[in-house]
């Protein structure tokens, strides 16, 4: 019987013919990138064809048929995949995939960060997959521009950033392309509830203008993207976003503005502000900003004080008021003489609600508040829930319990829906 060592030297022999038969079929066939899923089967076929004539290599291995297709799929995941992620990026239940060096892979799964037993052979083999993954978007890191934010063409957002800047070694985070989300499938998660949800559409349907805030990893794109579809499917949809990431499923008159960087001699970049005053001159009918992170929240605040109604756009922010305070900050951030005082009043003009949502201990995801915006003054600005998110604790699994529960305040959007002729819940009047 052959010695572990005898056959683990037998198995990398066959690993490295293998490899050089898988560069000729990818050098007689064009397929230099990553394969999609048709063409990655006919790959591993060709082969396994190739392991069936190896049989002096095979003679110590005894490999099963399970075996001979792990050894398959290892050889191409080297050549031609993503290496570990590969098979953490075929896994639905894996919302996000941080790469901290090429020893340490964490993922997330029910908002829970678990550590995974996959890894990179070395540096080099994670920068090999780094470059493979950007050539798919015509982009690259290096030493002269070691950062890269980037949307691959399936929705998946991904960042690198490599030495110098981080000392762990190269590190990778990718969020994953969530499913698409309907107002019921939320409902049920239990991010809202119903009766929130008949609220939210209203509001959409009157174009009532929207900030949604929260923190890192909240869903604020995921809820965005879900009232995005109680739009009218007549009316015209710009979004404009730093790295594309909505998704508007089933939208035919739907425009997508994306920021573009500057190039090595710091040349050619268009940022937000430009899209969003180019937007403004597209007819829209519907304005939404992916997030607002400078000068560009001053010339939406101004839309929406000009008439443009039914705008979105997305803040991080902890409370309702720090995002209220942040679009304040952001607008004084536009490079004009500004008061504070009279950013505050248009802000208090022109955002009608403040849709905010929190992350809790159990990974889950809640609309905290949903909060109006009344007025603005000297101090600050003054605002009033309409719903709240009220904790019930937890259960014997460790899942939070709790309700959204309606204030009874009186919702100042209720003008806006006798407006465009909606019909109105009792319980709103």
């Amino acid at each position: 019987m052959a010695s572990a060592f005898d056959q683990k030297s037998a198995y990398e022999r066959v690993k490295v013919r293998l490899k050089t038969r898988l560069f000729d079929l990818l050098d007689s066939n064009g397929h230099h990138q990553a394969p999609n899923g048709v063409v990655r089967k006919q790959i591993e076929e060709n082969l396994r064809q190739v392991v069936k004539g190896l049989p002096d290599d095979f003679r110590d291995l005894q490999l099963s048929p399970e075996q001979e297709a792990q050894l398959v799929a290892e050889v191409v995941d080297d050549v031609v995949g993503f290496g570990p992620l590969d098979k953490l990026l075929a896994d639905d239940t894996v919302t996000e995939i941080m790469v901290n060096g090429p020893y340490e892979i964490f993922v997330e799964r029910s908002g829970k960060l678990t550590r995974s037993e996959d890894k990179f052979r070395d540096t080099q083999h994670l920068m090999m997959v780094i470059e493979r993954i950007l050539q798919r978007v015509n982009l690259a890191v290096t030493e002269s521009e070691p950062l890269c934010d980037a949307s691959l063409p399936d929705g998946t957002r991904i960042n690198v950033i490599i030495p110098p800047l981080v000392l762990n070694g190269p590190v990778i985070t990718i969020r994953t392309k969530s499913r698409s989300w309907s107002m019921a499938d939320y409902v049920k998660a239990g991010g809202i509830s119903q009766q929130v949800a008949d609220f939210l559409v209203l509001c959409v349907k009157a174009k009532v203008n929207l900030v949604v805030s929260g923190g890192t990893s909240t869903g604020k794109t995921t809820l965005v993207s879900v009232l995005s579809q109680e739009i009218p499917n007549d009316e015209r949809i710009i979004t404009i976003e730093n790295v594309a990431e909505l998704e508007l499923p089933g939208r035919e008159h739907w425009i997508r503005l994306v920021a573009k960087a500057a190039n090595l001699e710091g040349k050619g970049e268009v940022p937000l502000r430009a899209l969003v005053k180019n937007a403004l001159r597209m007819r829209p009918d519907r304005l939404i900003l992916g997030e607002a992170r400078g000068g560009e929240a001053l010339d939406v605040i101004q839309a929406m004080h000009s008439g443009h109604d039914g705008v979105m756009t997305v803040l991080h922010a902890n409370t309702p008021r720090a995002a209220l305070e942040r679009l304040q900050t952001l607008m004084l951030m536009s490079g004009l003489d500004l008061p504070p005082e009279a950013c505050r009043m248009q802000i208090a003009s022109s955002v009608d609600l403040v849709i905010h949502i929190s992350r809790y201990a159990d990974g889950s995801r809640h609309v905290a508040a949903i909060s109006q915006v009344l007025d603005a003054t000297a101090e600050g600005f003054k605002l009033e829930e309409l719903f709240v998110f009220e904790s019930g604790g937890y259960s014997a699994d460790g899942k939070l319990q709790g309700t959204h529960r309606y204030t009874g305040a009186k919702a100042k959007v209720v003008d806006k829906f006798r407006l465009a002729n909606l019909e109105i819940p009792s319980w709103l009047t």
